[in-house]
């Protein structure tokens, strides 16, 4: 996994675009930030956009050469495919997933959708309009489920639910974010992230949250959550690595990205999610994979940087 760019001045300037209007703002603006100074450490000539109507205006004033996209989520986040098309419109270069890859891994139900056509494993689900019969849905999968929004990250609006009278409020926090929400099988096991850099699988990673669930507060403002890497070990981690590369790149997703997965008590692993924009805060999961393989922060930023070259970079200088 080594370097394709050596020198900073080839990137050009580089707009790091972060914050926005998503329900992930906040961390986007952490990770945007760590993500800026680690270039600007590196001597590349990059500086802070926030937004897309931000970067609209700093591709009409001509003022960047390529993206660090570090946007999270979708409304107004980057990871729905809208950013994605609008930089392919003005031919500006950008990290990350393509506007498939990242249109699609941000709704849940239709990832879910492919990966069960191909055979690949994930939790069975139903969908869930505001109206369904959210009991007769739950008894159809059997107890307990996990209901959440289809299109929202960072576990913005989860419930697992282990009594039908709980039902209505998991279905209420869901009904409170946009779009379609879906109710899934709970698996009760261990919760593994894959991260992927440049079409490679870094080294799982278990978390192992002092409560207990994984959630918001475990994620990001937690002191005691335990993060084992590599999670597995043998066959198991080989296994799980494969299977992680093998789901990002059936929904069209390239570059760098995470993909979170639960193992259940028989050893058996099921996908739940891709991201195409992983955080990059000082809790986040991506830069402890990579320092595993050694590479430190501001080399993983370089890296994430440099899946902006789409192409054979000594042919696509900016």
């Amino acid at each position: 996994m080594s370097r394709r760019i050596t020198n900073p001045k080839d990137f050009g300037r580089v707009a790091v675009l972060m914050g926005g209007t998503s329900s992930e703002r906040e961390v986007s603006l952490d990770s945007g930030r760590n993500c800026l100074e680690a270039l600007q450490r590196r001597g590349v000539n990059a500086y802070a956009v926030d937004g897309i109507a931000g970067i609209v205006q700093e591709i009409l004033a001509r003022r960047c050469d390529r993206v660090f996209n570090v946007l999270h989520g979708h409304a107004g986040g980057g990871e729905d495919g809208v950013l994605q098309g609008l930089l392919e419109a003005f031919e500006i270069p950008y990290t990350g997933s393509n506007v498939l890859g990242s249109a699609l891994s941000m709704d849940k139900i239709r990832t879910k959708q492919v990966w069960l056509a191909l055979g690949l494993p994930t939790p069975q689900f139903v969908r869930l309009a505001r109206n369904d019969d959210v009991v007769a849905a739950a008894r159809s999968l059997g107890l307990p489920v996990v209901v959440k929004p289809a299109c929202e990250g960072s576990s913005v609006g989860i419930s697992r639910v282990f009594n039908e009278t709980d039902l209505p409020h998991a279905v209420d926090l869901a009904a409170r974010y946009p779009g379609e929400m879906l109710m899934e099988q709970l698996i009760e096991g261990d919760e593994l992230t894959v991260g992927i850099l440049d079409e490679e699988a870094l080294p799982t990673i278990r978390i192992v949250p002092a409560g207990e669930y994984y959630d918001y507060h475990a994620k990001y403002l937690a002191e005691d959550t335990q993060y084992i890497c590599p999670g597995l070990s043998g066959t198991a981690e080989t296994e799980m690595r494969a299977l992680a590369l093998e789901a990002f790149r059936a929904v069209g997703c390239s570059g760098w990205g995470r993909v979170d997965l639960m193992r259940d008590r028989d050893g058996k692993n099921f996908l739940l999610e891709v991201n195409t924009a992983p955080g990059m805060t000082s809790h986040s999961l991506v830069p402890k994979a990579a320092h595993e393989l050694g590479i430190e922060f501001d080399d993983l930023v370089w890296r994430v940087l440099e899946t902006s070259f789409k192409d054979d970079p000594k042919e696509a200088r900016p």
